[in-house]
């Protein structure tokens, strides 16, 4: 299985547009900090890739993972690329946006979604209606039974129902299951190994501690450093429990449940407020201490 990290960054990205927080600020002033919108690419077969979450940077992301560029000497006009499709964790507009942008797509491209994210893109969001002139989009469930990511190959994905969060623009559409959400198990039936993603985790279930103690790497939600982070950064009233986001550390936090677990755990969807988005800040030797990884725009994995 190999995958490569697109993009880190919670809704906004680091920095984002409208504000000059100290992270922002670093951000600018410092562009080897900057990040994008959290998303994975994945190789599903040879020639053959999946992002996982299409963020509204996804055009950026594809430049920046020569894998998913189109293939050197396609004649002028002959579109192609190498993506096949895109896996949604959930139906928040900053992991769904991009998939608007995949409209020149030639022969189209598939969507795996739970149902009511379906729901919520495609009829909600309208997505569906949008496309339909444009491109071929096939809408697949994605559920907790193990499926080929694509067809014929070595990886399957399931879903681990994480959260009943559901975005804004969905209140009112479908019941509150717990499906709004999930974490991606994606497992290679050829090596055996299986990599755990998890970019907004709002309570660690029981389901969740069975995957992510099977899983060989995780990644792991890391919007926020501590409980009250939001309300001290005085964008929220609500801490980051109460947004649908455990913290790293202080009660309740992941830190300790990470540094338990055998596999290799790295921190993703980091807020422009966390102080981990800051190289130099000294969380990062207390996360290191436990053995656990902040993961970096384009780092590669080989399982």
């Amino acid at each position: 299985m190999l995958l490569q990290v697109l993009g880190t960054a919670a809704g906004g990205g680091l920095p984002q547009w409208n504000c000059a927080c100290p992270g922002c600020a670093g951000a600018r002033a410092h562009p080897g900090r900057r990040r994008r919108h959290a998303s994975l690419a994945l190789r599903a077969g040879p020639g053959r890739w999946y992002v996982v979450n299409a963020t509204p940077d996804i055009g950026e992301q594809i430049e920046g993972c020569p894998d998913l560029l189109p293939p050197p000497g396609s004649a002028a006009g002959a579109r192609s690329s190498p993506l096949a499709g895109v896996v949604l964790t959930d139906a928040e507009l900053d992991h769904t946006l991009g998939v608007a942008r995949l409209r020149e797509a030639r022969d189209g491209f598939d969507v795996l979604a739970t149902a009511p994210v379906t729901t919520a893109v495609r009829d909600r969001l309208g997505l569906g209606a949008v496309l339909d002139p444009y491109t071929k989009v096939r809408w697949r469930a994605l559920t907790g039974v193990a499926q080929e990511l694509d067809d014929g190959s070595a990886v399957t994905v399931s879903a681990v129902p994480v959260s009943a969060k559901r975005p804004r623009y969905a209140a009112g559409t479908g019941p509150d299951a717990p499906t709004w959400s999930v974490a991606l198990r994606l497992h290679d039936t050829a090596s055996g190994r299986t990599v755990l993603y998890a970019p907004a985790l709002a309570a660690w279930t029981d389901a969740f501690e069975a995957a992510a103690r099977e899983a060989d790497v995780l990644f792991v939600d890391g919007t926020f450093w501590d409980d009250e982070e939001p309300r001290r950064s005085g964008f929220s009233t609500r801490t980051a429990t109460g947004m649908g986001h455990l913290p790293v550390t202080g009660p309740g936090g992941t830190a300790d449940r990470l540094a338990r677990l055998p596999g290799r755990c790295l921190y993703t969807h980091l807020n422009n407020t966390n102080p981990l988005g800051d190289p130099r800040a000294e969380q990062h030797g207390h996360l290191a201490e436990r053995g656990l990884e902040v993961a970096a725009d384009r780092m590669v994995i080989e399982l």
